[in-house]
């Protein structure tokens, strides 16, 4: 009990937070998919965000399983974002409270449970995403939740009694809907499956198959359906436009080879900066060194294999460190039974187990909250940012479409407005024609620099008035009602200009009608 309160208690800083701390990105998708299953369909399979115009935006992500949660508050509550960051701390602290018994069970030891529960419980970043809104935590809670139950299954499998296979392919299926980087949980699975019944037994078992099958097709039929009507495929296209090509280019040559190498190496080094921590990573590194109980080794070592395999395929394209959160259950079970185990040739240690426990916390607590780690930065957030936006929401026309010249949803979602979220470098007159013509009344200006530097999209927005040209944020009012006189004359004299200037330097003149 005293470690979820020593959890519950560092997972609560800053957490009545403006959602724009580390990755304010994806908190943001996360909050606007749950305003919108409260505000405008309660359908947990029509995930919207808020950009690529009016709605329904549906995108193509994981069940949405916090957002969800969140929603079902919010029709009770109102909408308000700690509620997202509530449901994280509780899905962490379930988590807490799971390994302790997971490390119990396959350690055989009442202080490994207790010390594999403490580590995941003050972590660097299990306590900073631990209180995100955003679907990673519920995902490491439902992948520790089924390897936890399909232990407890597959040590009764002789039997081949059905009590415990269904909480074990259920929870499994609820890991893989969460976020579908929890399958590899499958391959400690399978593992423990070969290891308890053989090779020709486990292929000739009809159960295992009705496992695998329970686990895997709930989320294939969800996002079948999810990408037939998805207008943002982020799931299918990262796989096919980024994983894929960087796996098929790491094979073409041996350049190629060590550059994905030296990615991968970078990527597990988010593990000793962030993620874990120096302490905590290199414990984790001694334990693989120290034999652990033999029932235990095909699950942790076939999990290792798998998660070294997913940050090879994954984290080297997507390097970001929260990629690596299912590795931290893992890091604590390990770590905590090998601490265990190498204590136990200490007489003091074998004797007086429990009573010695209290002292390896605490040290174990100095060396982790004493190390500075650049996770300290995350929790801070720009004032400045959220007050621009949330003076938006108040004074820009409600329910009005917007385009807005940045990319992060989250300072789209505290404008609280519908829209697009563009380069206001790589947006051009003609984008900006067809999002007036589905509604779009604002462009807001946030980089505002960015946009002078694209001349033709800034000449020709120039047709519009201002709201406050004096503005961080200024915003063009893009109604074609309002224009300001003389527009189109002054567009015309710069379309001239233009073609004068590309003249005299040789370049050809931009091809296409004139923008009207």
């Amino acid at each position: 009990m005293g470690v979820v309160v020593l959890g519950f208690a560092l997972r609560l800083r800053g957490i009545h937070d403006p959602l724009l701390d580390h990755p304010g990105w994806r908190q943001g998708d996360t909050a606007a998919i749950a305003r919108n299953f409260a505000t405008l369909d309660l359908n947990p399979f029509h995930p919207q965000a808020d950009y690529d115009g009016p709605p329904p935006n549906y995108v193509e992500l994981e069940l949405q399983i916090v957002p969800f949660l969140a929603a079902l508050l919010y029709k009770l509550f109102g909408i308000h974002e700690i509620f997202g960051r509530l449901i994280s701390i509780g899905f962490s602290l379930g988590t807490v409270c799971l390994l302790a018994e997971f490390a119990r069970r396959i350690f055989v030891s009442e202080a490994a449970g207790i010390l594999a529960a403490f580590l995941f419980a003050v972590y660097p970043g299990s306590v900073y995403y631990g209180r995100t809104f955003m679907p990673d935590t519920a995902m490491v809670f439902f992948l520790t939740a089924a390897l936890y139950a399909a232990v407890r299954w597959l040590d009764e499998v002789e039997s081949d009694s059905w009590a415990r296979f269904w909480a074990a392919a259920l929870l499994c299926a609820a890991a893989i809907l969460a976020k579908p980087v929890a399958a590899v949980g499958l391959v400690p699975i399978a593992a423990l499956m070969f290891a308890r019944r053989g090779l020709v037994k486990t292929l000739l078992h009809p159960q295992y198959y009705a496992y695998f099958a329970i686990a895997l097709l709930p989320y294939a039929g969800y996002d079948a359906y999810l990408r037939s009507i998805a207008e943002w495929h982020w799931a299918s296209g990262i796989v096919a436009k980024h994983v894929l090509p960087s796996l098929s280019d790491s094979v073409s040559s041996v350049a190629n080879f060590r550059h994905k190498l030296a990615a991968f190496r970078d990527a597990l080094a988010l593990l000793w900066s962030t993620m874990l921590g120096p302490f905590a990573c290199a414990l984790f590194a001694i334990a693989i060194a120290v034999p652990v109980r033999p029932a235990a080794r095909p699950l942790v070592f076939a999990w290792l294999g798998a998660l070294l395999a997913y940050a090879y395929v994954v984290v080297t394209v997507e390097r970001v460190d929260y990629y690596l959160y299912p590795v931290l259950p893992l890091a604590a079970l390990w770590s905590a039974g090998s601490l265990d185990r190498a204590l136990s040739f200490v007489p003091a240690w074998r004797e007086r187990r429990m009573a010695a426990l209290p002292a390896l916390l605490a040290l174990c607590s100095l060396a982790i909250f004493f190390t500075p780690s650049p996770v300290r930065a995350y929790y801070r957030y720009n004032k400045d940012v959220f007050r621009a936006a949330r003076a938006l929401d108040a004074g820009l026309k409600p329910g009005t479409l917007v385009v807005m010249g940045h990319y992060d949803p989250s300072v789209l979602y505290y404008i609280d407005r519908k829209g697009w979220e563009e380069d206001p470098y790589l947006w051009t007159p003609f984008d900006e024609q067809s999002a007036i013509r589905k509604g779009a009344r604002y462009f807001i200006a946030i980089e505002r620099r960015r946009l002078e530097r694209n001349v033709e999209l800034y000449a020709w927005l120039q047709r519009f008035p201002v709201i406050d040209p004096d503005a961080k944020w200024p915003v063009y009012q893009t109604d074609y009602a309002k224009m300001l006189p003389g527009a189109e004359a002054r567009w015309r004299a710069f379309r001239r200009r233009e073609k004068a200037r590309q003249q005299n330097n040789g370049a050809a003149p931009a091809e296409g009608r004139t923008p009207r």
